[in-house]
């Protein structure tokens, strides 16, 4: 297990004991399968990690909201667009988010992470949102 996986099983601990209803665990799995995807990532990992992130970040979904989208689409499966696999991920790392002090601190890091490998993907912004609203027209 590489040390970046010891730090997410670390972190889903303290989001899968989260009292907030609204699953921030789901967050955490989207930034982390995002942000460490590679070429040997199962492409549908990558795609709903970046739905994910674009639905909380962009849309203020919560993460209970988010996993019912990705159920949404995986009952409804459709061809999956290809994605672009940029070099740089985003500054903020999943050691950086369990540095912050459990409670706000540690969630609003959640939150700043989101955001921050969101903005990486970019380039696939465009792509998400047009296989976002397949999904909404069906």
């Amino acid at each position: 297990m590489s040390e970046e996986d010891k730090l997410l099983h670390e972190l889903s601990f303290y989001t899968l004991s989260h009292a907030s209803p609204d699953f921030i665990h789901q967050q955490i799995v989207d930034a982390y399968g995002a942000q460490s995807a590679n070429e040997t990532t199962k492409p549908i990992r990558i795609l709903f990690s970046l739905v994910g992130l674009y639905l909380y970040v962009e849309e203020g979904f919560t993460g209970k909201e988010v996993q019912l989208f990705h159920q949404k689409m995986a009952r409804q499966k459709k061809a999956w667009p290809k994605l672009h696999l940029p070099k740089f991920r985003g500054e903020i790392k999943i050691g950086d988010v369990l540095k912050a002090a459990p409670g706000e601190d540690r969630d609003r890091m959640i939150r700043l992470w989101s955001e921050d490998v969101w903005k990486a993907f970019q380039d696939n912004r465009t792509t998400i949102i047009d296989l976002i609203q397949e999904y909404r027209v069906h």
